[in-house]
């Protein structure tokens, strides 16, 4: 029974993994269940399974790619992000790269500097979500 009860805390831990601020990755980051970023990652996070959560606090960075299913930003991103299932833009969230995703949510006062795009159902991109270039009028000829 004891021993019992020690797997199920270990299987519990292995669900939520948390990056305290602070702490500086250099190297690609694969996970699975909820991974809670406060410190700092210089490569490339991806999430293993469709249930899997990424978090990125106001104290958090990437210098990076994000690829995940479901996602909390509200720090700073620089690097393409790209979410699957949902995505939530919190105040202080900074994306300074290119966002696919398929459901967002937006703060007011979260920034993105790069395109916008959505996924449809299956899996493909609709039209990028950028304003057209300004046409300029033509200057009038004189007669």
């Amino acid at each position: 029974m004891l021993n019992r009860k020690r797997r199920e805390r270990h299987q519990a831990s292995d669900d939520t993994s948390l990056i305290a601020r602070g702490t500086v990755i250099r190297g690609d980051l694969c996970f699975r269940g909820a991974l809670h970023l406060d410190g700092r990652v210089e490569g490339t996070i991806v999430a293993e399974g469709e249930d899997a959560m990424f978090t990125l606090s106001e104290h958090g960075q990437v210098d990076g790619e994000i690829r995940v299913s479901h996602a909390i930003l509200n720090g700073h991103v620089t690097g393409d992000v790209w979410v699957t299932t949902r995505l939530e833009l919190s105040a202080q969230a900074r994306i300074d790269g290119n966002l696919r995703y398929h459901t967002l949510e937006m703060a007011a006062g979260a920034q993105i500097n790069g395109s916008i795009s959505r996924e449809g159902d299956g899996g493909e991109a609709t039209a990028p979500h950028e304003l057209p270039a300004p046409v300029e009028a033509e200057e009038a000829v004189s007669a």
